[in-house]
């Protein structure tokens, strides 16, 4: 692709190492963002810094906040006995928008998969069985993706958590194998959370 800007060439290539961005659609994004008034270019700027600079992790659950808990965690009328692990924000939005649930989460950071080089020490596992030590949980609901890796996540924690008196749940298979949660529509998504089942059973499954 040739450019009769450097200037613009490098924002196209900025542009293209988004996720599912291509240099083509970088170009019409950028070109898109050069007829709109200065203003709000620099908004989306100060906006992109502000989230760089001052997003924060929740010390309880790792989930992205702007403060030092969020606003679930910190939110009385939630249920912190049950929590729901997770891989990332993307599943915490996905079982929000669903309405049927009002425990806490936990969110991994990740699944382990040894062929990327993540191992339990990269996820957030450790502050998990902290928590359960610290005796604040009663049950913990599996709810990663029904992938090889996400299955090798639950199983692992599974584990760790013999010898407890802690509650594994894992959600209803109303989610197909494979499938990635965040994609998952919020009928079935609900639907899967309140029929979860004891994760042992979905060892024989």
């Amino acid at each position: 692709m040739d450019f009769s800007s450097k200037l613009l060439e490098q924002a196209v290539d900025q542009m293209s190492q988004l996720p599912g961005i291509g240099k083509r659609t970088a170009l019409r994004l950028v070109l898109h963002l050069l007829k709109q008034p200065e203003d709000q270019t620099a908004q989306l700027s100060k906006s992109l810094m502000d989230l760089r600079n001052n997003i924060k992790l929740c010390q309880n659950c790792f989930n992205i906040s702007d403060t030092e808990l969020c606003e679930i965690c910190a939110n009385p009328a939630r249920v912190s006995e049950i929590v729901c692990v997770v891989e990332d924000i993307r599943d915490v939005m996905a079982i929000e928008n669903t309405g049927q649930y009002r425990g806490h989460y936990h969110v991994l950071g990740g699944k382990i998969s040894p062929m990327d080089g993540v191992g339990p020490s990269q996820l957030t596992i450790r502050q998990l069985m902290e928590k359960v030590s610290a005796g604040k949980v009663e049950e913990i609901i599996f709810a990663l993706s029904s992938t090889l890796e996400g299955d090798t996540t639950n199983f692992y924690i599974f584990k760790q958590l013999e010898g407890t008196n802690v509650k594994t749940s894992t959600i209803a298979r109303g989610i197909s194998v494979g499938d990635e949660l965040e994609y998952a529509d919020e009928v079935t998504l609900g639907r899967s959370i309140t029929n979860r089942i004891p994760f042992e059973n979905s060892l024989k499954s």
